[in-house]
């Protein structure tokens, strides 16, 4: 499980150093991926394939499946760590984040997200003024995917 936020800077060439407690559970080779609200997911190979099986189960009729399917496999990439545990973030995956330097790297249980530090600290803040709305409409969710 991932949990935690961490500030981290991005380099001059993409690079980004990802928490050690990260890095172990990711392993050696892992997918950076566009994510939703502007940031990057980074998924363990295992989780991957079971995200990847969830999406092959989506009705390729509807073009909301086709796009969401598109969205999130185009912009995947196979990633490792190099020696000094830095991953490079290909150049699309940073504009589509707007990475160019502060980053907050966090944990959301079964994957890592890459924010830069000003969107992060936005919706941070809009996400905190109405947490407890969010939380009554989920009161009813049912939790079993």
């Amino acid at each position: 499980m991932f949990l935690g936020e961490f500030q981290h800077t991005i380099d001059d060439k993409g690079r980004i150093i990802i928490p050690a407690k990260f890095r172990d559970a990711l392993g050696a080779d892992f997918i950076l991926t566009r994510g939703l609200d502007n940031c990057l997911f980074v998924y363990p190979r295992q989780e991957w394939s079971l995200l990847e099986q969830k999406l092959k189960q989506l009705p390729m009729m509807k073009s909301d499946a086709r796009a969401f399917t598109r969205f999130f496999f185009s912009g995947a990439s196979e990633c490792e760590w190099d020696k000094q545990g830095r991953v490079n973030v290909p150049a699309h995956l940073r504009e589509y984040a707007k990475l160019e330097k502060e980053c907050v790297v966090i944990g959301v249980s079964t994957r890592v997200e890459i924010w830069d530090r000003s969107t992060w600290e936005s919706y941070n803040l809009q996400s905190q003024e109405s947490f407890g709305e969010i939380a009554e409409k989920l009161v009813d969710f049912d939790f079993n995917f």
